[in-house]
């Protein structure tokens, strides 16, 4: 799933073609995403492109007439095109007058396009409202994130992922964050003292700026809007390596299972 560095890349990219655009058409096809399409999504139509914003793993275009709350899903991306012909997997499109289509591909079909109405603020979306603080906001802080964790009895790992703590930090970046921090990701989140909540802000907001630098992150299938890799992924230091040799101190990374996820560690490095 795409996490914060490869949303915040892709937000950037549609941002150079949507800003101060017009939408002449919203086209979708007539499978269901996470959610069905608003029967009102056509009033975007004629619509002023006035921001490009991120929450979260969402992005909320903002127009004159509405706005958009768009989500990848597992698989999605959304890149631009000069075809309005939807291909395979093309699911959602809005088409510009500057000869520019944002198009949504998304293989599973886990994505989601939402309407929100002039009169109503997308950031009061169910989806978003109780979301926690930005991983680079103020509000990120260690009094803040020891507080959280002190009332949590399960891994840290488990908690660094709930967006209710802090948004956007996914299965891989939890994993790279605690390895930088030296923190076993097994540990109780309610053991971890302010000195190391210090560090994995630090760490986290390190490592989430570094990728978005680098595009991203692509395991799989992620790309940008460009259609560019991320790069990121030649910095990982124990996710995807379980096995090989750790960076620092060759012993081999190992990977447990933590909430169903595959979590990827050091055993000498991380305590």
């Amino acid at each position: 799933m795409p996490e914060l560095p490869e949303v915040e890349v892709t937000r950037r990219g549609i941002s150079k073609v949507l800003l101060n655009a017009r939408i002449k058409k919203v086209v979708h096809d007539d499978k269901k995403l996470r959610e069905p399409y608003s029967p009102m999504m056509n009033q975007l139509e004629g619509s002023f492109v006035k921001a490009v914003n991120r929450r979260a793993k969402y992005i909320i275009v903002y127009t004159d007439k509405g706005s958009l709350i768009i989500h990848l899903g597992m698989s999605g991306h959304l890149h631009i095109s000069e075809d309005e012909k939807l291909a395979l997997h093309d699911h959602f499109e809005l088409v510009l007058d500057n000869g520019k289509n944002v198009i949504l591909n998304d293989t599973r079909r886990f994505g989601l396009v939402l309407y929100i109405p002039k009169d109503q603020d997308p950031l009061l979306d169910q989806h978003l409202v109780n979301l926690g603080p930005e991983p680079f906001s103020d509000d990120f802080s260690a009094e803040y994130l020891k507080d959280k964790l002190s009332h949590k009895k399960k891994t840290v790992k488990q908690a660094l992922m709930e967006a209710e703590i802090v948004v956007g930090i996914g299965n891989i970046y939890a994993s790279e964050i605690l390895f930088a921090c030296k923190i076993l990701p097994t540990r109780l989140a309610n053991t971890i003292t302010l000195e190391e909540c210090s560090n994995l802000v630090k760490e986290t907001r390190r490592i989430l700026h570094e990728s978005i630098c680098s595009g991203g992150t692509t395991i799989r299938d992620f790309e940008g809007a460009d259609g560019e890799k991320g790069y990121f992924v030649q910095n990982l230091f124990v996710y995807g390596h379980r096995g090989e040799p750790c960076k620092i101190c060759k012993t081999p990374i190992e990977l447990v299972t933590l909430g169903q996820r595959s979590t990827y560690y050091c055993p000498k490095c991380q305590k």
